[in-house]
């Protein structure tokens, strides 16, 4: 996949609405899958209130809005995650983005998840001991 012209620009069909849907449909997908479901499930006990925060940050990512005010990388510490979580999360976003958008538009979002799924999965093996390399946003 090469990376979007709209990496670093809005793309008219990308607001607050249509990213609130990808969240929430995201979302929904994952608390049902058999991998990574149950650590969602368990982590999360306001889906509400997470999949508006959630929303927030990808607005702040994609239109610039500055509306997240949190810092992701910490519950995620905390959570029993490994490469394969990493990869189905991946792979569940990815596959609603495609849903959703247009390529070009799905193309954006993905190329950041990507980014963001190495940057967690890095994050975490340091907090371990471990060295970890990107592995999703060289795909």
């Amino acid at each position: 996949m090469t990376e979007s012209p709209f990496v670093n620009a809005v793309h008219p069909l990308i607001d607050d609405p249509s990213i609130a849907n990808l969240v929430r449909t995201f979302y929904g997908r994952a608390r049902e899958d058999d991998l990574i479901g149950p650590i969602f499930n368990a982590a999360v006990t306001d889906w509400d209130h997470h999949i508006g925060k959630i929303a927030d940050f990808w607005s702040s990512i994609m239109l610039r809005t500055g509306r997240y005010d949190g810092r992701p990388m910490r519950p995620h510490l905390m959570l029993p995650l490994t490469g394969d979580h990493f990869d189905r999360w991946l792979q569940i976003f990815e596959e609603t983005a495609r849903e959703l958008f247009p390529p070009e538009v799905a193309d954006a979002f993905i190329v950041r998840a990507r980014r963001i799924a190495d940057s967690f999965e890095m994050g975490i093996a340091t907090t371990r001991g471990e060295i970890a390399r990107p592995r999703h946003s060289q795909m």
